[in-house]
């Protein structure tokens, strides 16, 4: 899978965890996510973490799991994504996920 020009292998089922980083805090990189990720239907959460980065825990159909990890590469206008991690999301991120997608207390 290419999402940033550079070759991906394929998403693992289930629940995704991927980690956001450049300049994605300060910019509204969460509450944009929130609006994406209910738009398109999935459910989880996002949130910023200690070092800078943004997190977040998502399960969606595959379409819209695709268009969600697309969408992190580019985030809101004023973000400049650098890198995107993306593997299965663990147990207890996946006990984090709720009925919607929601924005979390960033992490210490």
């Amino acid at each position: 899978m290419s999402l940033d020009g550079v070759a991906h292998p394929a998403l693992p089922d289930g629940p995704l965890y991927i980690l956001i980083r450049g300049r994605v805090q300060g910019v509204g990189f969460r509450d944009s996510m929130v609006i994406e990720a209910v738009r398109l239907g999935a459910r989880g959460w996002v949130r910023n973490r200690a070092d800078g980065a943004v997190e977040a825990v998502f399960d969606a159909d595959a379409a819209a799991r695709t268009e969600l990890l697309a969408w992190a590469w580019r985030g809101p206008a004023v973000a400049r994504v650098t890198h995107v991690e993306t593997r299965a999301a663990s147990v207890t991120e996946i006990a984090m996920i709720g009925f919607d997608f929601t924005r979390l207390p960033s992490a210490r």
